[in-house]
């Protein structure tokens, strides 16, 4: 029973993080929008959940690498919940805003610079029955956080 909950919780460590990030990609590189600094922010807590819980695939006895792909999909809720705050004006955020520059072959680099759309952290790009992209990933992130520690915990008292 314990191999099994800790197997869910890996599984669950693993898919979530993927498919959100193969999800963010999609939206850039298939949809137009372009991840602003903040966005960045969570990408990188699902890198590392994602890493985390690969090694925890190559020592299936050991909870450590997926309690720490747990605590790392909690940061990317975290950071969802900021992210979206500072969207939805309840807070004031960070003030940088992000830029995709393209270079073209023996172009102005100045003048792509200038022409190139600023992607602001505090403005929603895409919402849907108005969550923003980052208000998802708060909940979606968030919901498999806490799965992941309840499938631990069901496996500790298990085993």
């Amino acid at each position: 029973m314990a191999s099994s909950a800790l197997f869910r919780a890996r599984l669950a460590a693993t898919l979530v993080p993927a498919a959100l990030l193969a999800g963010a990609y999609a939206f850039q590189y298939v949809g137009g929008l372009w991840p602003c600094q903040m966005c960045w922010w969570q990408r990188y807590a699902h890198f590392a959940a994602l890493a985390l819980a690969l090694i925890g695939w190559l020592r299936p006895a050991a909870r450590g690498p997926v309690v720490l792909a747990g605590l790392a999909l909690a940061v990317a809720s975290l950071l969802g919940l900021y992210h979206a705050g500072v969207e939805y004006h309840w807070w004031v955020g960070i003030t940088e805003c992000t830029s995709p520059v393209k270079f073209g072959a023996g172009g102005d680099p100045l003048a792509a610079i200038m022409a190139a759309p600023t992607v602001r952290c505090d403005e929603v790009q895409w919402k849907l029955f108005g969550i923003s992209m980052a208000g998802y990933n708060f909940l979606i992130s968030g919901a498999a956080a806490a799965m992941v520690f309840a499938l631990l915990a069901k496996a500790r008292k298990a085993g």
